[in-house]
């Protein structure tokens, strides 16, 4: 019987930088006590995507939660009998 492994896939992602670009964070990983430039970029741009991320996905369901609202408010319907008559009995309670 044949095992199956799982492999983990790779991508490459090159970028041009200046020296002093590259030495200034190198020198920041060093003192963020990461193992290594490539570590400390990547851990920085993922945390920096996740905030990203969130933060837009935040807005977007801020965004269509708003609409549901403002649909449910424009679009609504009569009240009913039940509704019609708590609502004169408040205001009868309300009054006296």
């Amino acid at each position: 019987m044949a095992t199956k492994v799982n492999k983990k896939e790779n991508a490459r992602f090159d970028t041009r930088l200046s020296v002093e670009q590259k030495q200034f964070f190198e020198r920041a990983a060093v003192l963020g006590g990461y193992r290594s430039l490539t570590d400390f970029v990547i851990s920085t741009v993922q945390e920096k995507a996740k905030h990203i991320v969130e933060e837009r996905e935040q807005v977007i369901a801020s965004q269509k939660d708003c609409e549901v609202f403002f649909n449910a408010i424009m679009n609504a319907d009569k009240p009913n009998s039940n509704l019609t008559e708590a609502v004169k009995h408040y205001n009868n309670k309300v009054s006296e």
